[in-house]
C-alpha cells in the first residue's frame, strides 16, 4: 500500500478546521437567537417557530441548488466561499440592526449561507480525497465539524456570562470564527477543477439536463430509497431532551448536556469508522449504523433510569456520524465525478424529506401513545431500512463490478 497516496491532504484538514469554525459560529448564534427575537425584538413564539421552519426549509433547498451550481461551474471552492461570507456577514447585521425585518434578513443570510456551503464542501472532499482514504477524509471532516458544535455551545454560554447577557456582543464575536474559516478556505484549500479549467484540460461543465438524473444511475437512486426510509426513523433530537426531562426528572437547566453527549460520541467515532471503512468496506458500517439506531431505541424505550437512557443517547450520536459519513462516501465512490455535487445535493434533499416524515411520525406516536411507542416505532422503521439495505446491496454496490470490468480490460 502506498502511504503517500492514502494520507489526508492539507486541503481536507483546512476544510475540516473551516467547518469546525463555522459550526462554532452557528451554535453560538443558535443558542440565543430565539431569545433575542422574543425578548429584544418582541416577536411572538408562533412567529419565531414559523420563521425557523421556513429558514431550515430554505437551507435544504440551497443544499440542492448549490450542488447543481457547483457541477455546472465546476468551482466548488468559490461557492463554499460565498456561503461562508454570507454567514459571516449575517452576524454584524444581527448585532447592529434591532428591527424585525433586518433580523429576518440576517437569519435568512445565515441559513442560506450554511446551505450554500454544505454540498460543495462535501463534493470537494470527495474530489480531493485519495481513493484509499476517502472514508478517513469524510470522517475527519465530520469529526471536526461536530467538535465545533459543542465548542460553540460552550463558548456561547461563556460569552453570555462575560458580556452580561448582551446579545449584540455575542453576535459580533460569533462573526470571528466564520471569518477565520473563510480565510482558511481561501488560502489553504486547492480546488482541482480551477487548475483543470485554467490549463484547458477539461471544458467548463455543460448545462444540466434531466438526463443527468439518469446518469446518476439506478444504484444511486436505490441507495436514496434506503436513505429515505432510514432518515424517516430518525426522530428529532428534541425528543431525547423531552424524554430525559419528562420521564426521568432531569433538571431542564442540564438539557444541553444531552446535545453535548450525542455530539461528543458522534465526533469521537466518525474518524476511526471512516478509516476502517477504507480498509473493510462501507456497507458493513452503514448496516452497523442502522443496527446501532435500533439498539439505541431499545435503550431509550426500555430505560428505567437516567444512566441507561444516556447510553441510548450516546449510541444515537454514534449512528448519526457513522451513517452520514458512509452515505456520503458511497455516493462519492460510485457516481460520476462531474455529478458529485448534484448527487450529494439530492441526498441532502432526501434527508430533509425523511426528517420531516420522522418528525411527523414521531409526533403522532408521542401524542397518541407515549414515548416508549415512539422509540419502538423508530426502531421498526430502522429495521425496515436495514432489510432494504441487505436486499438491495447487490444492485447498489457497483464499485466492485466496475473494478472487475477494469481488471478484465487490462
Amino acid at each position: 500500500m502506498n502511504i503517500t497516496k492514502s494520507k489526508i491532504p492539507l486541503s481536507i484538514w483546512a476544510i475540516g478546521f473551516a467547518s469546525m469554525l463555522l459550526n462554532i459560529s452557528t451554535v453560538m448564534m443558535f443558542g440565543v437567537v430565539a431569545l433575542y427575537l422574543k425578548q429584544i425584538i418582541g416577536a411572538g413564539t408562533g412567529f419565531i417557530v414559523m420563521l425557523e421552519g421556513f429558514f431550515e426549509a430554505m437551507a435544504f433547498v440551497m443544499k440542492l441548488a448549490s450542488g447543481l451550481i457547483s457541477d455546472y461551474f465546476r468551482r466548488p471552492k468559490k461557492i463554499m466561499l460565498v456561503g461562508f461570507s454570507m454567514v459571516a456577514i449575517s452576524r454584524p447585521i444581527f448585532a447592529l440592526c434591532a428591527t424585525v425585518p433586518m433580523v429576518i434578513i440576517a437569519r435568512l443570510f445565515d441559513r442560506l449561507g450554511n446551505g450554500v456551503q454544505s454540498t460543495p464542501r462535501d463534493a470537494l472532499v470527495g474530489d480531493l480525497s485519495p481513493e484509499r482514504a476517502k472514508g478517513a477524509c469524510f470522517g475527519l471532516r465530520n469529526t471536526m465539524a461536530t467538535a465545533g458544535s459543542f465548542i460553540g455551545g460552550g463558548l456561547g454560554f461563556v460569552a453570555m456570562y462575560i458580556f452580561d447577557l448582551s446579545y449584540q456582543q455575542v453576535f459580533m464575536w460569533a462573526s470571528f470564527p466564520a471569518s477565520i474559516g473563510f480565510i482558511l478556505l481561501l488560502i489553504f484549500v486547492n480546488d482541482p477543477h480551477e487548475k483543470e479549467v485554467t490549463a484547458e484540460k477539461k471544458p467548463i461543465r455543460h448545462p444540466l439536463h434531466l438526463k443527468d438524473l439518469r446518469r446518476l444511475g439506478k444504484p444511486y437512486w436505490l441507495l436514496m430509497v434506503v436513505a429515505m426510509v432510514f432518515m424517516s426513523s430518525r426522530i428529532g433530537e428534541s425528543m431525547l431532551v423531552l424524554h430525559a426531562t419528562q420521564s426521568f426528572g432531569m433538571d431542564p437547566s442540564f438539557s444541553h448536556g444531552i446535545l453535548i453527549l450525542y455530539n461528543c460520541t458522534n465526533s469521537l467515532f466518525s474518524y476511526p469508522v471512516g478509516v476502517l471503512s477504507d480498509k473493510l468496506g462501507r456497507y458493513g458500517f452503514l448496516a452497523l449504523s442502522f443496527v446501532l439506531l435500533i439498539v439505541a431505541d431499545a435503550f431509550l424505550g426500555f430505560a428505567n433510569s437516567l444512566p441507561v437512557m444516556l447510553i441510548g443517547v450516546g449510541l444515537w450520536g454514534i449512528q448519526i456520524g457513522m451513517s452520514q459519513d458512509m452515505f456520503l462516501c458511497i455516493i462519492a465512490d460510485q457516481i460520476p465525478e462531474d455529478l458529485r455535487g448534484t448527487g450529494i445535493g439530492f441526498y441532502y434533499l432526501i434527508n430533509s424529506i425523511g426528517l420531516l416524515l420522522a418528525g411527523f411520525i414521531g409526533g403522532l406516536l408521542a401524542d397518541k401513545y407515549d414515548q416508549f411507542v415512539t422509540f419502538m416505532g423508530s426502531g421498526v422503521i430502522a429495521l425496515l431500512a436495514l432489510v432494504l439495505l441487505v436486499v438491495l446491496r447487490p444492485t447498489i454496490d457497483v464499485k466492485k463490478k466496475r473494478y472487475f470490468k477494469l481488471i478484465t480490460k487490462h
